[in-house]
């Protein structure tokens, strides 16, 4: 269980996240997700990064449960740990010297947006869904990287619903490069990298530098400012009111992402 990170070919790195049962990051896995992107990143070896995850599904954004046993003990500790681990997190996948492939499965929600959002590419099981579940969950945040995926309004629906968009439907906007079968997943990411650690090493980071410098959109500064509205809601009560609610909705199955974890 944890971060680990495979060569499965020369030039290629596969970081890989286990966090059983949905992938629920707590605030450990996020800054230990930043490392091993950072690590792979700096290794001069290295063309490309895939992430990817076990279990069944590729992330169901941070541990709620870490947060409300923190919340009860009357502390802010694991809150703002987790809003700093996963502005790490997403700012390495952003930063990565490489291109970021995302090989996503199952459910992507919450910080998996931020994830994948911030990759270079994504490449999709049929049965993947993605989607920011926030304001269920008493928190905001990532509709910086939810952007990246969807057009401006598909965005603010998504976001206000809280409900999820296909690998088809990313696909079609243009955000997702490939969808296929869910075990062929691994298969397809490590082709796109391939192909991508064929081309020079040093021109593909001067590459990398170059796109993320003409990016219309800082995701750093942008981030963190959403993330202040999250320590707001929680300062008023409001967070605390709808996360109360967390795992008791009608209808919530068992050992669901919702149930287990949040964004």
């Amino acid at each position: 269980m944890g971060v680990s990170t495979s060569r499965p070919d020369h030039g290629i790195a596969v970081i890989t996240v286990d966090f059983p049962p949905v992938n629920a990051l707590p605030v450990q896995g996020w800054y230990d997700l930043a490392d091993a992107v950072r690590a792979a990143g700096h290794d001069p070896d290295l063309r490309c990064v895939v992430l990817a995850a076990e279990g069944r599904g590729f992330n169901a954004g941070v541990d709620i449960k870490e947060l409300q046993r923190d919340a009860a003990a009357g502390g802010h500790d694991a809150l703002i740990g987790v809003n700093r681990g996963c502005a790490e997190a997403f700012s390495a996948v952003y930063a990565c010297e490489v291109p970021v492939v995302a090989a996503v499965h199952g459910f992507c929600l919450g910080g998996g947006i931020g994830l994948v959002g911030n990759a270079d590419a994504i490449v999709a099981s049929e049965e993947a869904t993605f989607g920011l579940p926030e304001l269920d969950r008493g928190a905001l945040g990532a509709a910086t990287h939810l952007a990246r995926l969807v057009p401006q309004h598909l965005m603010r629906a998504l976001y206000y619903t809280s409900r999820t968009a296909t690998a088809a439907e990313l696909q079609a906007h243009g955000s997702v490069w490939k969808v296929v079968p869910r075990a062929g997943l691994r298969r397809a990411a490590l082709d796109l990298a391939r192909e991508i650690a064929r081309k020079d090493g040093s021109l593909l980071r001067l590459a990398k530098a170059a796109i993320n410098g003409i990016d219309p959109v800082d995701v750093h500064r942008s981030y963190r400012f959403e993330q202040g509205f999250t320590f707001e809601a929680n300062l008023s009560g409001v967070a605390d009111r709808v996360r109360d609610t967390f795992g008791a909705r009608a209808g919530t199955p068992a050992g669901s992402p919702a149930e287990e974890g949040r964004p």
